[in-house]
């Protein structure tokens, strides 16, 4: 043979396989562009919540993972910087998109001398109150004496503080959020709140002065203060602790609290997140349930809330932010507003479902209770009925229904390969990837076990896209570790299942297990009933009286 040819041949097969690797790239970088969510959550998140996903999507162009430039994530970044007064971040972009040696456009000087103008001027208005706050002792004195509110501060002549300053100052920890400086403003809002909280007195502490009690005096004067401060605490309207103990809430402190959350988010400070996200989605009930946001409002203040909370939840260590998350999104409101407006929040529901579902399980067995509202057994069949009203899916949800509804194994194993990819590529669930595809396998060997009794290994292993030897240590760590009714029969090469038969006494607990919670609650309904009608009798009476 000619050695020319064999030359030939050879660069014709580095040339297809080339080929065939690009267009596998080409297509993986398409179905990252499809599966991309970023257009669908960005309407629902503050301006400055989408610089930290823009961030993330200039990591994955490097890394040659989705089909976009730098400079459109860049162009992108200079659009959403034209409301804000980050001037300087600006100007590093348009830098970066119009070359180094670019001349700066003069309406971005002019914008950057107006922030500095306005800044002064917020500033001056309402240093008063600023230093006010600074100074520990004097405000711990007013607390104490229930003067830490906005009519006392005004209706004092020597602090000088009105209610048009602390205006200024709420105005002034909005400018230093629009200038990307989320801590000082974190600050001001917890400064400003407090003027409307009414957290419960500290216990009195005692002197430590054990070598004085034989003075009556003092011990005396002692006990005239404690009873003052015991009677101080009865008279005082302790507000909601879960609010920050606001002792009232309305639209414009809603707000506030929005504004609180998303500081909380961006300075990436998640336990004071996760107190912020619950103190908004208390504020929304309370708003909604007096009639102060009409139930359109309300909807897309609860689909704000789910979107806000996949930053606090995804980033909360262990498991607990996430099964929160489950418990929230399947509550019949925030449900309503998944199958509504936001059926992308789908997958992330789906893929937090897969995570928790075997410790809410393990919970439940050993406490043999609801696991406080989340049961196991109820987890899946709610999210099966969520999918099927959502007009939404992806590798995730196909997954899923791959394996509950059809009972495709061949098909969910091909959707675990694509999962792997679209949770790389996903800003929320991209360190949750390895966890995601191990928690995934153990779904396919539960499901997959459930109507086999033996199972051969290799099949198994192709299930689980993994060898037979790897798919056998696998299984043997899943059997030590999660405490499996299984054992591997080496010589057929193949894993059998234990049979787990329940009595009859076992079934019928399980089904009378929430009998009694079931009943009283049907009780406390039908009271409710009985007592609105008895008033609406007595109400029909007094305008029978009346009219006569």
């Amino acid at each position: 043979m000619d050695s020319s040819f064999v030359v030939v041949e050879k660069d014709l097969t580095m040339t297809d396989a080339a080929a065939s690797a690009a267009a596998a790239t080409a297509s993986s970088k398409a179905k990252a562009a499809e599966w991309d969510l970023t257009a669908s959550i960005s309407p629902h998140l503050d301006l400055h919540m989408m610089f930290p996903l823009l961030e993330y999507v200039d990591s994955l162009i490097t890394a040659d993972l989705v089909p976009y430039t730098h400079s459109d994530v860049a162009a992108s970044r200079l659009a959403l910087l034209r409301p804000t007064h980050m001037v300087d971040y600006a100007m590093d972009i348009y830098r970066e998109l119009s070359g180094a040696d670019a001349e700066i456009p003069k309406e971005m000087e002019a914008q950057k001398e107006e922030v500095f103008k306005k800044l002064e001027e917020l500033r001056t208005g309402c240093v008063k109150f600023d230093e006010l706050c600074r100074d520990d002792a004097e405000r711990t004195k007013l607390i104490a004496a229930g003067q830490w509110n906005v009519q006392s501060l005004s209706s004092n002549p020597n602090l000088d503080v009105t209610p048009a300053v602390i205006e200024t100052y709420r105005k002034l920890a909005k400018f230093n959020y629009d200038c990307g400086d989320y801590q000082s403003a974190r600050d001001m809002l917890e400064n400003y709140l407090s003027l409307f909280a009414s957290p419960p007195l500290p216990d009195a502490e005692g002197d430590g002065d054990d070598d004085d009690v034989d003075d009556d005096r003092r011990s005396s004067g002692k006990k005239d203060q404690d009873q003052d401060q015991q009677d101080q605490k009865q008279k005082q309207q302790v507000g909601d602790q879960s609010m920050y103990y606001l002792t009232k809430v309305d639209t414009d402190l809603l707000q506030i609290l929005w504004g609180r959350l998303s500081c909380e988010i961006l300075v990436e400070n998640w336990e004071g997140a996760t107190v912020a996200l619950t103190a908004c989605k208390n504020a929304i009930e309370k708003l909604a349930a007096t009639n102060q946001l009409s139930p359109l409002e309300a909807l897309k203040q609860r689909t704000w809330l789910m979107h806000w909370s996949l930053f606090v939840k995804w980033n909360t260590g262990g498991s607990k932010g996430l099964e929160s998350m489950v418990e929230l999104f399947f509550t019949e409101r925030y449900l309503q507003a998944i199958t509504t407006v936001a059926p992308h929040l789908l997958r992330y529901l789906t893929a937090a479902v897969l995570l928790v579902k075997r410790r809410v399980a393990k919970q439940s067995d050993n406490s043999r209770s609801n696991n406080g509202g989340l049961d196991s057994r109820r987890l899946l069949k709610d999210l099966i009925r969520t999918m099927q009203h959502c007009d939404y899916t992806d590798p995730i949800v196909e997954f899923v229904d791959c394996l509950c509804v059809k009972f495709d194994f061949d098909g969910a194993q091909e959707k675990l390969a694509e999962c792997r990819h679209l949770l790389e590529t996903d800003f929320f669930l991209c360190k949750q990837t390895a966890l995601f595809v191990e928690e995934a396998r153990v779904f396919v060997f539960e499901n997959y076990c459930r109507i086999h009794n033996k199972v051969d290994l290799m099949t198994l292993g192709q299930k689980l896209a993994m060898d037979e030897q790897a798919a056998e240590r696998w299984i043997v760590d899943l059997i030590r570790n999660a405490n499996l009714d299984a054992k591997i029969d080496t010589e057929e090469r193949c894993v059998v299942m234990g049979t787990d038969v329940r009595s009859t006494y076992e079934r019928v607990i399980d089904k009378t297990r929430d009998l009694n919670v079931r009943s009283g609650t049907l009780v406390q309904n039908m009271t409710n009933v009985l007592n609105e009608s008895r008033k609406e009798k007595a109400r029909r009476a007094r305008a029978a009286l009346e009219e006569e």
